[in-house]
């Protein structure tokens, strides 16, 4: 056999042993997201707060307590995260916001909230109004041709 059949077969072997890595690793990181997701759901409590602000902040610029910038892995130490300043009773605090959560929370009002430590997972109720909805995301032109044509067909 030509030295690059050889070559050929040990780039195949590293392809697939990477390939091999790379799902039991997902595998793993999938039990540990969702045994923090268990975690979070027992920790979950409804609190009344005022949203003081909100924006997006580098982690260590966000203001959160250095306990838990400790935790925070290294890579994400510098990417922007959903940052809450909200009072809660007397206290002002700075809270963590899902995604979702983030965009569609109202500024300079009092909201129930559901929260696990210093992250909002879900808003429930909003004084003053009804809890808005997340904005529908913006058709991609694959989609939008998809529905002209099942228009055309009907």
């Amino acid at each position: 056999m030509p030295w690059w059949g050889w070559l050929l077969i040990g780039i195949g072997a590293l392809i697939v042993g990477f390939i091999a890595f790379v799902v039991i690793f997902g595998r793993k990181m999938q039990k540990k997201q969702a045994d923090a997701e268990q975690q979070m759901e027992a920790a979950k409590q409804t609190v009344s707060i005022l949203v003081i602000d909100k924006a997006k902040k580098k982690m260590k610029e966000s203001g959160l307590p250095e306990s838990v910038l400790a935790q925070a892995p290294k890579y994400a130490r510098n990417m922007k995260i959903p940052v809450v300043k909200a009072k809660i009773g007397t206290r002002v605090m700075t809270l963590i916001a899902d995604q979702g959560i983030y965009e569609i929370l109202p500024v300079k009002k009092t909201c129930t909230v559901a929260i696990s430590g210093l992250y909002i997972k879900e808003l429930k109720a909003v004084r003053g109004g009804s809890v808005p909805k997340l904005p529908e995301k913006k058709k991609s032109l694959a989609q939008r041709l998809r529905e002209k044509a099942a228009a055309r067909q009907q």
